[in-house]
């Protein structure tokens, strides 16, 4: 017999996402992960009822998983991490940095990611050869 699965409620953690200055949703390839304070994540796979949740509730959210491999590789590797629930270091930012959330989010979009709720930060498109399917 069939048993119906509920959506997971992740209101408590966007709330505290929401609290938390740098507080973001990202989705990759490899699921979501949720950060919600200095340290702290939530990370898990089923990425669409977070990100909808997220959106609804205006918090941060980028999604890399329109962005070709090897371009997200280059931007996690090499880019700098998001600062959560710190100050930010100051520029230049680089690999292993803290960098506002706005200047990461800019770095994904320019390399076509879906940017949601980060009013400094529009969406690029990019050329589709470049681009893959989600």
């Amino acid at each position: 017999m069939l048993q119906q699965q509920s959506t997971p409620d992740y209101s408590a953690d966007i709330v505290a996402a929401l609290a938390t200055q740098g507080g973001h949703l990202f989705i990759g390839r490899g699921g979501f992960t949720l950060h919600y304070r200095d340290g702290a994540m939530l990370s898990g796979y089923g990425c669409e009822p977070i990100k909808t949740q997220c959106i609804a509730a205006g918090l941060p959210v980028i999604d890399s998983r329109c962005v070709a491999f090897d371009i997200v590789v280059h931007l996690t590797l090499r880019g700098p991490l998001v600062a959560v629930g710190r100050e930010p270091d100051a520029a230049p930012w680089r690999g292993l940095s803290y960098a506002p959330l706005h200047a990461v989010a800019a770095r994904y979009a320019a390399a076509g990611a879906e940017i949601w709720n980060i009013p400094e930060v529009d969406t690029v498109p990019i050329p589709a050869n470049r681009r893959i399917a989600p």
